[in-house]
């Protein structure tokens, strides 16, 4: 897919916006029904039925009672540069027996120009069976945005909510890093959980590309593998590092450091903590401090934490305070972090209290190996000085649960309802066109989001109103809003000259994320057996669902 200009004229809203992030986000990006289904429409000659499809999903993810919406940027960038080449039609002829060739000029006529997406805000909290998105358009053309629009909405909006649980267990003081390139699913995964994750509430990644590509802050130190390719002091070849405020010069930082090690080797506070601590580390410690002198940050559990990694820190953390630098801190990667984290606490605190050096005790204690959202809450149980927190695997790859299950359905067809029926009742779509408000009780707390029919006037403030559970007819009641919130929102529309939505920048995806959190009520957020947030239709729709259900359904026959 060639990036190109949008709209009917060449632009939408008087501006080009860019293609999807991922170049392999094509029309072919799709599943072969879908290709199907547009030449059989195109046979029966319906592909120009104006259609009306909701996006939405069906159950919160993590067994908590809220999701985080995101992917809708990449949606609205793929719908804007939408096109199907020459070589990608051929293709799909080739691919699909006996088409004529008049559905590949078909193919090669269409865009998006007659498209409308009204969708939520991303980063906002939502709720299962309420619309993200309502797509509107020729049948034919929507169902080929099916499958990419899923397929780029459900993993975002499942690694934001992993996210955002995650910052809800460390809490807003602490600092959280995503660490999950080498882990995540392939390229893709990685660009995406690094964006996603920086949107559900993390602070900062170590992946370089993402950090290019969104302008997510860069974090990160140095391996095990650094510390051990150093054998002794003697590898430290240039020894020369000038004072903070460059107007001195230290001719040899080795020496230093060695006589702040002596130092910590002679306080009483740290006497039977350490001894002999291993040099080749002080010596991977130096070359780093070296190369970084103001962001000295070193992982200390290579060979022992409290015997060597710690003292070794400490050591340079020290000159480096003489030539006034101040380090970051340190990381651990293994053990019983509640206890290390604790100690080693202890230790800069002792050398603060000891050797009169301002704030050492303050040096952030950053923990990684394997964590997750349990771990995280246990250390929490246990009491720790972990300041920030470096989490991978189980973050990125979504460990706990592996998809969101958004589904993508038609509600309304040349101006007629549509419904899905199924045995289970929670797969039993909502038809029609719809609005969705979200009601807000007089804490100020969402108390309940609302869908009605296109026509039916809106909620008002101050006015009470009948809420009804989709297809359970004795959940009911009544609710006062004291404020209403519309939630779909027109992104696309074809007609350049109609007003819509900007995208907006990432750190305000994520502002809107962390605000509306904070906002929601703390038994919706609790981590055992949440309280569920109501979801409900008007009285009038929920008529309708059930006239239009009696009227779809067959009617059996007892013999």
């Amino acid at each position: 897919m060639e990036k190109k200009e949008n709209g009917l004229d060449g632009k939408q809203s008087g501006r080009v916006i860019d293609g999807p992030t991922n170049p392999m986000v094509t029309p072919l990006l799709n599943d072969l029904y879908q290709f199907t289904m547009a030449y059989a429409y195109w046979k029966a000659g319906k592909q120009s039925e104006r259609s009306v499809f909701d996006l939405y999903f069906r159950k919160n993810p993590f067994g908590g009672e809220y999701t985080i919406f995101a992917g809708l940027e990449e949606c609205i960038k793929f719908l804007a540069n939408f096109n199907l080449t020459d070589q990608e039609i051929d293709f799909v002829r080739d691919s699909l027996p006996g088409c004529e060739e008049a559905f590949c000029d078909y193919l090669r006529g269409l865009d998006c120009s007659d498209i409308e997406v009204y969708a939520i805000s991303e980063g906002s909290v939502v709720f299962p069976k309420v619309p993200l998105l309502r797509i509107e358009g020729p049948v034919a053309v929507v169902q080929l945005l099916e499958t990419p629009f899923l397929n780029l909405i459900n993993y975002a909006s499942l690694v934001a909510t992993n996210a955002a649980r995650h910052r809800f267990v460390a809490g807003k003081s602490k600092l959280l890093l995503e660490f999950g390139a080498r882990r995540a699913q392939g390229p893709d995964g990685a660009i995406s959980a690094s964006k996603y994750c920086y949107l559900g509430g993390f602070d900062g990644t170590s992946n370089v590309a993402a950090g290019r590509l969104f302008g997510i802050p860069l974090r990160g130190t140095h391996s095990h593998a650094f510390v051990s390719s150093f054998m002794s002091l003697d590898e430290i070849l240039e020894k020369v590092l000038r004072t903070s405020d460059g107007k001195g010069t230290c001719g040899d930082f080795v020496s230093l450091v060695q006589t702040c090690l002596t130092k910590l080797q002679n306080s009483s506070s740290l006497q039977g903590i350490f001894s002999e601590t291993n040099q080749s580390e002080l010596a991977a410690f130096i070359s780093y401090a070296l190369a970084f002198p103001n962001s000295f940050l070193a992982l200390v559990d290579t060979y022992d934490v409290m015997k060597s990694g710690i003292p070794n820190f400490c050591a340079v953390a020290l000159a480096l305070n003489e030539l006034g630098y101040k380090a970051v801190g340190i990381r651990l990667d293994s053990g019983d972090l509640a206890y290390l984290s604790t100690e080693v606490r202890k230790f800069f605190c002792a050398i603060e209290r000891d050797l009169k050096v301002p704030d050492f005790g303050k040096m952030i204690i950053t923990a990684s190996n394997d964590l997750n959202e349990e771990t995280v809450d246990a250390l929490n149980k246990q009491g720790h000085e972990v300041d920030a927190f470096g989490i991978g695997t189980n973050l990125v790859t979504c460990y706990a649960q592996a998809a969101l299950g958004c589904v993508f359905k038609l509600v309304e067809i040349n101006s007629q309802p549509r419904i899905k029926l199924s045995e289970d009742v929670t797969k039993v779509s909502i038809p029609c066109k719809k609005r969705t408000y979200r009601l807000f009780g007089k804490e100020g707390y969402p108390l309940v989001d609302i869908m009605t029919g296109e026509n039916e006037p809106p909620p008002k403030v101050g006015e009470r109103l009948l809420c009804r559970h989709p297809f359970n007819e004795s959940k009911r009641a009544y609710v006062v809003p004291q404020r209403v919130e519309e939630l779909l929102k027109c992104y696309w529309r074809g007609n350049a000259d109609e007003a819509r939505e900007e995208l907006e920048p990432l750190k305000e995806l994520r502002n809107r994320c962390i605000k509306q959190l904070e906002n929601m009520r703390p038994d919706h957020m609790r981590r055992l057996n949440p309280t569920p947030y109501k979801v409900s239709v008007s009285a009038k729709l929920y008529d309708f669902i059930h006239f239009l259900w009696l009227n779809e359904a067959p009617v059996g026959e007892l013999h």
